[in-house]
């Protein structure tokens, strides 16, 4: 029967690595200590020589002798040094791999929290869904239940945005913390930047390419690489093309950390990579049109 050994995480091997290491310290520190105590003896050999006045050729041989194992004491001294600094080496390798190994914990937790809220969501949206078509699909008529109906509709909109939102902001965090920077917080788009939702739904969004579209009398341009409110009736279209994409979409966690997510400055209407979405939305409904005839 065949085994298979299990290959060993960062944290195990860094261990088994600083493990090694002082045992490799510990058996030279021994070879040293020996060398030093010889040291010491031929010391003091040689000096009961030279102070009893012994013949030239004895003090030649215990010199000698001294020396090869000063020589000796000196290489495991310089040895014993650099494997000093081996070990701290390998102890900070260690510590780090195991804060390293802690902030993948916390990332991971944070990523499972977006993800189950994503899972909620759904969820959350199909009630929503039934309480409104509760009063929409009725004979009946009352002015408490359309108010209620609006209220709810409302929350709907505002809660599918902010699951967007909130989604995005812990999957960054997650993303600073397994990069150990977690305290340095990725800017968000002021209230005041935020577009106004009043008679527009919108769809947080992430943007690939500069784009300008109409609301009402307005026109609006915004830059690439920003997240903005886009009108949900444009949506598809951007994403079909490629102007834009989810703000869980992996590219995007990439771009964000690359070039932020705040608008810097809107282009300009001659800027030859504005792509006006109106344009794009109307054309894709003239190309439909046209396969239908």
């Amino acid at each position: 029967m065949a085994f298979f050994k299990r290959e060993l995480g960062p944290v195990e091997r860094f261990e088994s690595a600083l493990k090694e290491k002082l045992a490799a310290r510990q058996k030279l520190a021994g070879k040293s200590s020996v060398a030093e105590k010889e040291l010491g003896e031929k010391r003091a050999a040689a000096e009961r020589l030279a102070v009893a006045g012994a013949a030239s050729s004895k003090l030649d041989r215990a010199e000698a002798s001294m020396r090869a194992v000063e020589d000796h004491a000196r290489t495991l001294r310089a040895a014993l040094a650099e494997l000093d600094e081996q070990v701290a080496s390998a102890d900070r390798a260690l510590t780090e791999a195991k804060a390293q190994h802690d902030r993948n914990i916390s990332a991971d937790a944070i990523e499972a929290m977006a993800a189950a809220i994503e899972r909620a969501a759904p969820g959350f949206q199909a009630g929503a869904a039934t309480l409104i078509e509760a009063v929409t699909t009725s004979s009946a008529s009352m002015p408490e239940a359309t108010r209620f109906s609006t209220s709810v509709d409302a929350v709907r909109r505002e809660v599918a945005s902010a699951v967007d939102l909130i989604c995005w902001e812990l999957r960054s965090a997650a993303v600073r913390e397994r990069a150990g920077n977690a305290n340095v917080a990725d800017p968000m788009p002021s209230q005041s930047e935020q577009p106004s939702t009043a008679g527009i739904e919108r769809q947080m969004i992430y943007t690939l390419q500069p784009l300008k579209w109409c609301e009402g009398s307005e026109t609006r341009r915004v830059p690439a690489f920003a997240m903005v409110g886009l009108p949900k009736a444009l949506l598809p279209a951007a994403l079909r093309h490629h102007h834009v994409d989810y703000l869980n979409a992996r590219r995007v966690q990439t771009l964000m950390h690359l070039h932020g997510s705040e608008a810097h400055g809107d282009p300009t209407a001659d800027d030859p990579e504005l792509v006006d979405l109106d344009a794009l939305v109307a054309e894709e409904d003239q190309g439909a049109k046209a396969d239908v005839a």
